[in-house]
């Protein structure tokens, strides 16, 4: 029998192999994601609310608009899917319901983090995170919650740029010890903590390298050395879609035209294939004759 996406997504961070996970901000990102031979994508947070809401990553996405895109993901990709659930929009007991949502959505992995909401961008000043045991307990809610034993649930901590590296670490062994299956603390700005994490922790853990961001980009060779489970670009596509957007349209206003001779756009042809239209073409033929 086919392993589930569940399945496929355990053993991939088990391996510990620095497995390199893209984020995805929409269907169409995701498709592009799973086409490029990426073995999972990551639902991101920060990405719906830039690209959906036009707003910064400072809390502004509620669960209903994180499942929305989850579940259009879901439907559009049959690749592993991280989802990014921020705080989990409340107590111990929205995280409850927000595992049960995310879960029918599609999620095979629900990442909730300790920050005090509204959260922000991890690598943006001025956080704060929420006492100890108030997020080890959000962390039980989580595990307790699944109905899938194999949906895996990440514990990301932001204490570090409030209480210090070692004070991170503690809590991410806290949230090992409460049932979390992957660790993900967040916006080291010291590479020899990032590479040395892994060897203060029993769960496999997730390195988070954002462009621009705190945290030094660590080759994924040297992180899957080091024992990382999953090496996470969760805003390149953003980033890259943005760019390419800017330049396009930069063109187009300064020239009057573009065109696919430019070098700016992707082809029609090629548009057409990433979202199936040759498969819709045929359902067509078939349910018409």
């Amino acid at each position: 029998m086919e392993a589930s996406t569940k399945q496929q997504l355990k053993a991939l961070v088990q391996e510990r192999a620095g497995v390199v996970v893209p984020g995805a901000f929409n269907a169409l990102s995701a498709k592009v994601i799973q086409d490029l031979g990426y073995r999972a994508s990551y639902v991101t947070g920060a990405g719906v609310t830039n690209m959906s809401l036009g707003l910064p990553d400072q809390g502004f996405m509620g669960l209903a608009e994180i499942a929305d895109h989850t579940a259009r993901i879901r439907d559009a990709v049959d690749l592993p899917l991280l989802v990014d659930a921020d705080t989990g929009f409340g107590n111990a007991l929205n995280v409850r319901h927000t595992v049960r949502v995310l879960e029918r959505a599609g999620a095979d992995c629900i990442q909730f983090e300790d920050q005090v909401s509204p959260k922000r961008c991890g690598h943006f000043d001025g956080k704060s995170v929420i006492g100890t045991d108030e997020a080890v307990n959000k962390i039980k809610a989580a595990v307790d919650a699944r109905t899938d034993e194999n949906l895996l649930i990440m514990a990301r901590t932001d204490a570090a740029a409030v209480h210090g590296f070692e004070a991170a670490v503690e809590r991410a062994r806290q949230f090992g010890e409460a049932g979390a299956d992957i660790l993900f603390v967040e916006a080291l700005t010291d590479r020899e903590q990032v590479l040395s994490l892994p060897g203060m922790v029993d769960q496999p853990l997730l390195a988070n390298l954002v462009i621009g961001g705190k945290t030094p980009l660590v080759s994924a060779p040297e992180l899957a050395e080091a024992g990382y489970g999953i090496v996470l670009y969760a805003n390149a596509a953003l980033q890259g879609a943005v760019f390419g957007m800017q330049n396009a349209l930069t063109a187009l206003r300064d020239n009057g035209r573009v065109t696919e001779e430019d070098n700016l756009v992707v082809g029609f042809a090629e548009r057409q294939r990433l979202v199936d239209k040759p498969m819709w073409d045929a359902l067509n033929d078939r349910y018409s004759s």
